[in-house]
């Protein structure tokens, strides 16, 4: 098969790495692709916001699936164009994206199927916001409604910081997407990242991981897009598992379908594990990152089927294998992120970290020029590991960081630290 993979990014380099390993793959492309996606796929100049010129590339080129890794193509409508072209790409369609697209939208389909989740309001204005949040008091969740690159959600631990939240988005911090403003409940409890393949009608669960969204170690600093995560998660019991598949991903899978825009796609759901049980605070749907890392190392499955599988309606008698030893992956980011940061930074050490044993090093933000590796963005590359624990893995994974030459760059050296401590019982 010819195979065509949107994405830039640390879980498109991921994607790359296990596409690339199927038996049935002829030809991978990757557009626009990064220094170490060079290495499993031929990387394309394609502007892929322009619709009709990622056609007319697959036409030209016999390409079998398009694989889409980021949000903003599936949201706007990449999926319904090469359809509409005859063209098979694995993804939601742009109605079905409104689950990651408009926070609204997920609560209301929450509200409709019953789906656990916080309580909420949304609001269109700053004065009905205002008078809102005065009213609930703090800790409170201030989103904008749309897409804002994961920034755009504020846990408001004080009153003050609702009402700043409230005064920025409206005031057009995020642009359209924060044109209306959901404000919702805090939940207090673990989170974790649970991911399902969808067919429009069947779901059927990957494996459980968890993220690391705040900057630096013992989870203080701002939010990111994530640092570091791990899979499988220990606070993921097999009694919990069954409980986010029955309330939440089915629910919302035959919600959707009943809506008239059936889910294909992966469905990523952020659940807190509150003492009511698991509760949906977000769907994103797209595979994470860097969960995406850590769970195609532990595929033993080939993906190429499985995309097939969702695209054509045929999940229900698929299934997964997985490798039972945990994965892990650290970010190494670009010092200054997640706000301002330097560009063409030189990383040197590279292919000395790799040969660590259980190493797999996946380039997020990445560039070769002259021969040499420099950073290309704020989360520039994924250091992940694998082995029999998750504490060996991490051991592996930091050995790995201390082989790189990169002093622009740096990472949080707790990754895992809730699994460690449980594996130390």
């Amino acid at each position: 098969m010819n195979i065509l993979l949107i994405g830039s990014g640390g879980r498109e380099h991921a994607l790359a790495w296990k596409i690339a390993a199927s038996p049935l793959l002829t030809k991978l492309w990757c557009a626009p692709g990064n220094a170490g996606i060079a290495r499993e796929a031929e990387c394309v100049a394609l502007d892929v916001a322009d619709h009709s010129a990622v056609i007319e590339f697959c036409r030209r080129n016999a390409v079998d699936l398009v694989v889409i890794g980021p949000e903003i193509p599936l949201a706007a409508g990449l999926v319904d164009d090469l359809a509409a072209a005859g063209i098979k790409a694995f993804g939601p369609s742009k109605s079905a994206a409104q689950l990651e697209g408009s926070k609204g939208f997920t609560k209301d389909l929450c509200r409709e199927f019953d789906i656990p989740t916080g309580a909420y309001r949304r609001f269109d204005n700053a004065d009905d916001a205002l008078a809102y949040v005065r009213a609930q008091g703090a800790p409170i969740v201030v989103k904008a409604d749309g897409l804002a690159a994961g920034k755009g959600v504020v846990v408001a631990k004080t009153l003050g910081e609702a009402e700043a939240a409230i005064a920025m988005m409206f005031e057009g911090a995020f642009g359209s997407a924060g044109a209306e403003v959901v404000i919702e409940e805090f939940l207090s409890g673990r989170e974790i990242s649970f991911f399902a393949l969808c067919d429009g009608e069947t779901a059927i669960p990957l494996a459980s991981a968890q993220d690391h969204k705040r900057v630096f170690d013992h989870d203080e600093g701002p939010n990111t897009g994530g640092m570091g995560a791990y899979s499988p998660t220990p606070f993921v019991t097999p009694e919990i598992h069954d409980q986010i598949m029955a309330r939440i991903i089915l629910p919302t899978v035959a919600g959707m379908k009943q809506r008239g825009i059936p889910f294909r796609g992966v469905l990523y759901a952020g659940v807190m594990l509150t003492e009511q049980g698991p509760k949906l605070f977000e769907y994103n749907v797209r595979f994470g990152d860097p969960e995406c890392q850590v769970l195609m190392l532990r595929m033993m499955s080939d993906i190429v089927p499985a995309f097939l599988a969702a695209c054509d309606g045929q999940l229900r008698n698929f299934d997964l294998r997985w490798f039972p030893e945990p994965a892990l992956t650290v970010v190494m980011a670009a010092k200054g992120y997640p706000g301002d940061y330097k560009k063409g930074t030189r990383i040197e050490g590279l292919d000395e970290a790799a040969q660590i044993e259980g190493v797999e090093i996946f380039h997020a933000g990445t560039v070769e020029k002259d021969g040499a590796i420099l950073a290309n963005g704020g989360r520039v590359l994924n250091i992940c590991a694998s082995a029999d624990t998750v504490t060996a893995a991490k051991q592996r994974a930091y050995a790995a960081i201390d082989r790189i030459r990169w002093p622009d760059g740096f990472c949080r050296r707790d990754i895992a630290w809730q699994a460690v401590e449980a594996e130390k019982g």
